[in-house]
Order: structure tokens, then sequence, then C-alpha cells
């Protein structure tokens, strides 16, 4: 379950970092009972910046796939193979 605190609580900055890294969750900050803010630990900024990677990626294969611009992999391992003479 998500966590919401009002923005008053910002105030409290050692408590709402060890929230941050306790939590495997953002936390969102509401401002006069609005959602306002998203905050959460470098940690978990970096692995949703992997896997924001990760799948933007994956879509562009599919893309890929989808338009038929496929390579044969035998064909091009011994493209490379011959291009740097291994």
């Amino acid at each position: 379950m998500p966590k919401i605190i009002p923005i008053r609580d910002l105030k409290k900055t050692s408590e709402i970092s060890q929230m941050c890294h306790a939590s495997d969750e953002p936390i969102f900050i509401t401002k006069n009972g609005y959602g306002d803010m998203v905050i959460m630990s470098m940690k978990m900024y970096e692995e949703k910046m992997f896997m924001s990677d990760v799948y933007r990626k994956l879509n562009a294969a599919e893309e890929q796939l989808a338009e038929g611009k496929i390579l044969d992999g035998d064909a091009s391992l011994k493209s490379i193979r011959e291009k740097y003479n291994v």
C-alpha cells in the first residue's frame, strides 16, 4: 500500500529519509489534499530508471520484429567473425 503524507511533514527530513529507504514504493506527498510530489530513495530511483530502459529497449525490439527488421543469427555471427578475424 502506498504511503501518502502531507507536505508539512517534509520538515521531518530524517523520518522521511528512513521511510524512503524502508519502503519498496515511492512516497506520495499531498498539498491541500491533492497529489503534489513523489519521493523515493536513490536506489529505488536507479532501479526504476534501469527497468524503464529495459522496457524501452524491448519495445524497440518488438517494433523491429513487427517491421521485419531482423537478421539471421548465423549470418550475423559470421559477419562479425570475418570483420574482426575471430
